[in-house]
């Protein structure tokens, strides 16, 4: 069976909202996006790039998907990270898109959104990684679905904003891997606890 693998950018107090941009996510009155920039480290994209080449699918939220694919979609054939992001099998989760056309290579689970991630774990193929999509993972997390959280952990507290793990959800996890970078952002690899 295929692994669910959720990677993200997380502060100490757990938020993954709007990592890269100002703009990217401004819901809740959301002020602090772009708070990776000071922290970047060569380091964190070649993870990236290596949770990438074991994964053959992106499963993702509504807003994740659409603000991907604004970003992904234009760019030219030829640019790695473009390339990369284009290429692979995308996987949306929305019940208000219509079509998942806005995106090359995606697909659209508009209802049983669980009993639709199962099916798509048990199909043949490698791992399917999720970015973002708070909501989504919440919903994962919440029927035990997610096998593996890879995260680069931030060292700065926010106080607001959209959380990885849901209210009232006991999870136990076992740290499988852990890296300290240059600019004191940990990566740490960890499995829940069955």
């Amino acid at each position: 069976m295929r692994k669910i693998i959720v990677h993200e950018f997380i502060t100490l107090d757990g938020v993954i909202q709007a990592p890269g941009g100002a703009d990217e996510d401004t819901d809740g009155g959301f002020v602090h996006g772009g708070w990776t920039s000071p922290y970047w480290h060569d380091d964190i994209g070649k993870h990236f790039f290596e949770v990438m080449t074991e994964a053959d699918t992106l499963l993702l939220g509504r807003k994740t998907w659409q603000t991907h694919g604004d970003a992904f979609e234009p760019m030219p054939a030829g640019d790695p990270f473009g390339d990369v992001m284009n290429g692979i099998r995308k996987v949306v989760v929305s019940t208000t898109l219509k079509s998942a056309a806005g995106w090359r290579n995606s697909t659209l689970i508009s209802s049983n959104v669980v009993e639709e991630v199962r099916k798509l774990k048990e199909q043949p193929g490698k791992n399917i990684l999720i970015d973002g999509s708070s909501v989504l993972v919440h919903t994962l997390a919440e029927n035990d679905l997610v096998d593996e959280y890879s995260l680069h952990v931030y060292p700065l507290v926010l106080g607001s904003g959209k959380r990885l793990f849901p209210d009232g959800k006991r999870i136990n996890l076992k740290l499988i891997e852990s890296q300290a970078l240059p600019t004191d952002v940990l990566f740490q690899r960890y499995q829940p606890v069955k």
